[in-house]
């Protein structure tokens, strides 16, 4: 294990400490930068008092786990948050967990807020994990639904169908407790098994509640003809779902993503409470409902949800600041670049030495998931010159052309089939020959979000809190262990691991004496502070399954972080490392399983390296509301001036929120 290292798991909330460590260590260089001043604000968080901050797993935490809850109350606080945040709707495929779709809690909240039983149920799990509980998933008859283990026993919430049932001793009930009392009401009343209409129509005018299984008829959330708030799915699913053969199993989850908002000088976040209709499954897969509206959304409204709909489209935009060299503090890479001011004169920025080509690398991170994007560049081109542009989707690794010139003029460059259903890229652009630069570079993007947990006002005063920091990014490792999913997603080959007696395709361990490893080299553009990794991974038998290690020392050593061990037919674990040595910024995280006895499989996993942004730090926020009152569009603009504000907005009846709008301030 980590001698006299910090090691965590996240289950434990121990990451909150991590982080507040880090802004301490990180506070001596927080406004150092290629330029002299802040080049990017990292973590902007803007909070209304009407809606719950659930920005990370720790806000959520203390939005929803009071001091001194039982058991019980975390159990229900966990179904109310998957209820709350997310509609019953044909699920967003990201192509990256095993069967694609996704099972994030932390996506679901912020991106998406829409997902089937499989997602509900993974969401759960995690949630439920991450408050140190243990979980577990239940393939039931056309449906999956998890349960949390505590008081000795196995407990039922289910965030997919909106309920949860109660024992006569007024404790939750489990899956089997569920099972039993509607299999023997079955053997009591024939003739309604499978049958949806005829138990719909045996259910109306509260009749379930009479006549129906006891243990059912304890349900809190079901109406008095027997449906849901949705209007679909009710008593009549419970009797047909829970009457049949049942498994223990887990469709996993992955975990690490983050809510970070950062801006450089230049770069603006728009978020809106509506969409344009764009979302992940455009080109193939089935998209959700609604997409405008609160239909189907009135267990959401019970639990406080005020947004007029749940998806939304917004834009993130980057007018690169080149004239001035503000963009250096923005770039991961400005080499041989020289500014007007500094004797470029043809361009707002070009080559310095003409005998070496000039480079500039920008990074695109976005908290929200790309839909489409485009480039606009005003290229200058000296005699005999060229400017070539390429993109990288996976950290660097490899570079694909995106735009090239020759000749001065304006261009475009449709990037939609390179970043769809991504959240990171890097642009490079290489300039090369006297004269050559660029006058001006755009960047612009579509991007799904949910409606949700935006920080929404209602009628009358609402309290804002904004806040910034810690300063730090993250490089994200996550590729597809499903072969099916090549051309739509990542890959695990396409970050360049080295494996050893393992397959691609579901990272399955192959057998032998040895057993098997697949590890991954991590490099950051700036120091690192923690490592969080992990997966959802099979192990049948008791003594196998993987060992989390990470090096700091190019692999010369690994430290081990967690065993994640069988007998289980899937199981999801995560865990963060604190340790790494000062300045550094190159890391191996490796996966290292044991010899095979039954079957050892990653079916899903998810590397996350949190470092200090080189030229991190704070400068003043724009926050700009946009709503409308009788139809009427009203607006507030309010600058934040230092990293912890708080301010009033006042609204008159009925506001329809439009638009909340981050840019730094000029």
């Amino acid at each position: 294990m980590l001698s006299g290292a910090r090691v965590w798991a996240v289950f434990g909330g121990g990451l909150a400490l991590v982080a507040a460590m880090a802004v301490v260590a990180h506070g001596a260089v927080a406004d150092i930068s290629l330029s002299g001043e802040v080049g990017i604000v990292s973590h902007i968080k803007v909070v209304s008092d009407k809606v719950e901050d659930v920005s990370s797993l720790e806000d959520w935490k203390a939005s929803y786990i009071k001091p001194g809850m039982k058991d019980e109350e975390k159990a229900l606080a966990i179904w109310r948050t998957v209820t709350k945040y997310r509609h019953q709707n044909p699920p967003p495929d990201e192509f990256l967990a095993n069967e694609s779709n996704v099972h994030d809690v932390m996506k679901t909240i912020h991106v998406y807020g829409y997902g089937m039983c499989c997602c509900a149920s993974a969401n759960v799990e995690q949630l439920g994990r991450y408050l140190g509980m243990d979980a577990r998933g239940w393939s039931i008859t056309q449906h999956s639904v998890p349960e949390l283990f505590y008081e000795g026993k196995w407990h039922l919430v289910d965030g997919s169908l909106m309920d949860y049932f109660r024992n006569p001793d007024g404790s939750l009930a489990g899956v089997e407790e569920i099972a039993k009392a509607v299999k023997d009401w079955h053997e009591k009343n024939p003739g309604y098994r499978g049958a949806d209409t005829k138990l719909r129509e045996f259910a109306l005018k509260g009749n379930w509640r009479k006549n129906g299984p006891p243990l059912i008829a304890t349900c809190e959330t079901y109406t008095e003809d027997g449906p849901n708030l949705a209007g679909w799915h009710g008593w009549s699913s419970t009797l047909c779902e829970y009457d049949g053969k049942h498994n223990v199993y887990e469709y996993g989850y992955s975990q690490g993503y983050q809510l970070n908002i950062q801006l450089r000088p230049g770069e603006k976040l728009t978020r809106n409470w509506f969409n344009k209709g764009l979302h992940i499954n455009m080109g193939g897969g089935e998209g959700p409902s609604p997409m405008k509206g609160r239909d189907g959304l009135g267990q959401q409204a019970k639990l406080g949800d005020i947004a007029p709909g749940r998806i939304g489209n917004g834009t993130l935009e980057y007018d690169v600041p080149l004239a001035d060299g503000t963009f250096r503090g923005g770039a991961l890479v400005a080499e041989n670049l020289a500014t007007k001011a500094e004797g470029a004169k043809d361009a707002a920025v070009a080559v310095k030495d003409a005998a070496k080509p000039g480079v500039l690398v920008i990074r695109m991170p976005s908290s929200y998931v790309y839909l489409g994007g485009e480039l606009a560049f005003k290229a200058v081109v000296g005699s005999g010159g060229s400017i070539t542009v390429t993109l990288s989707d996976n950290n660097g690794l490899d570079w694909k052309p995106v735009a090239g010139a020759t000749a001065s003029g304006e261009q475009k460059a449709d990037l939609k089939a390179l970043v769809f259903r991504r959240y990171d890229y890097r642009l490079k652009v290489e300039l090369k020959g006297a004269g050559t630069g660029l006058d001006a570079v755009k960047i612009t993007h579509d991007i799904q979000h949910s409606q949700a947990p935006l920080p929404a006002l209602a009628a009358g005063e609402n309290k804002i809190a904004t806040s910034a920091g810690p300063q730090e990014g993250t490089i994200t490792v996550e590729g597809s262990t499903n072969t099916k999913a090549e051309g739509k997603q990542l890959m695990v080959e396409n970050f360049h691991p080295e494996r050893k007696n393992v397959k691609v395709e579901s990272l399955r361990v192959t057998e032998g004496p040895e057993g098997g490893s697949v590890t991954f080299p991590i490099e950051t553009p700036g120091d690192i502070t923690r490592v969080r990794f992990g997966g959802h991974y099979r192990a049948r038998d008791a003594k196998e399954g993987w060992t989390y290690q990470v090096s700091f020392d190019g692999g010369k050593t690994f430290k081990e972080a967690a065993k994640a061990m069988g007998p289980t037919p899937g199981c999801c674990k995560y865990v963060t490392v604190g340790d790494a040595p000062a300045g550094c910024r190159k890391a191996l995280v490796r996966y290292q399983a044991t010899p095979v006895r039954n079957t050892i499989c990653l079916f899903d996993f998810r590397i996350d390296t949190d470092y200090k942004e080189p030229a991190g730090g704070f400068r003043p926020v724009k926050v700009t509301y946009v709503w409308e009152e009788g139809g009427q569009e009203k607006k507030d603009v309010h600058v934040a001036k230092t990293a912890a504000d708080n301010y009033t907005v006042t609204c008159g009846k009925d506001p329809v929120m439009k638009s909340i709008v981050l840019e730094l301030a000029e």
